[in-house]
């Protein structure tokens, strides 16, 4: 999933903060706005990134196989409140020795994968999600070009096939990609987004 050599956890935390800082600047006014992700709103999209967050932690743990755990909460209370306590649980199951080699359940591919494979997963997800509160909340994104390199990369090996992509699954169908396009936008894009219709540029 991502270059032989690289630190999937140190860039998967990276991220997961990234997006913590983001979803924090958040007021009360803030959570009906639209997102990117169509059809949710703010509140919507920081409860599944919640749900994500803990489903991964039991993935990473040998439990991701009961959806339980995937489930988004039915009272979010404090929005960020509720996800920064599922970011520091999954970030902790991460850091767990030997998490790179465990096999993670993912029942929304239908199928477990290699330890580093599945964090490659939740580091894309999360560069994703990250910008997406961003946008929404029309606020700069604060990746280094490093990180956002190896974004693309594993954008890049996310798949294509239609089926598994629109309603109800990760990813968008992927866009068409312009000649000029940067690393954010260029992973945006395979991944269905459309960031020329929210303007928000990374630091």
């Amino acid at each position: 999933m991502t270059a032989t050599g690289t630190d999937i956890i140190e860039l998967d935390r990276i991220a997961v903060y990234e997006a913590l800082r983001v979803v924090e600047l958040a007021q009360e006014e803030d959570w009906e706005r639209d997102t990117p992700c169509a059809g949710w709103d703010l509140r919507r999209l920081v409860a599944h990134m919640a749900a994500q967050h803990h489903g991964f932690a039991a993935a990473a743990r040998g439990a991701g196989q009961d959806r339980a755990y995937w489930r988004e909460p039915e009272d979010l209370g404090e929005p960020a409140r509720t996800h920064r306590a599922a970011a520091t649980a999954v970030l902790a199951a991460f850091a767990e020795p030997g998490a790179t080699e465990r096999e993670f359940a993912l029942p929304e591919l239908g199928m477990s994968f290699p330890g580093r494979t599945a964090i490659g997963f939740h580091f894309i997800d999360y560069v994703v999600h990250a910008w997406d509160v961003a946008a929404a909340l029309g606020t700069a994104l604060d990746l280094s070009d490093d990180v956002l390199d190896i974004a693309l990369v594993v954008a890049r090996l996310v798949p294509t096939d239609p089926a598994g992509r629109g309603p109800g699954s990760a990813f968008a169908p992927a866009l068409d990609v312009p000649p000029d396009a940067g690393p954010l936008d260029e992973a945006l894009r395979l991944l269905g987004r459309t960031p020329e219709h929210w303007p928000v540029k990374s630091r």
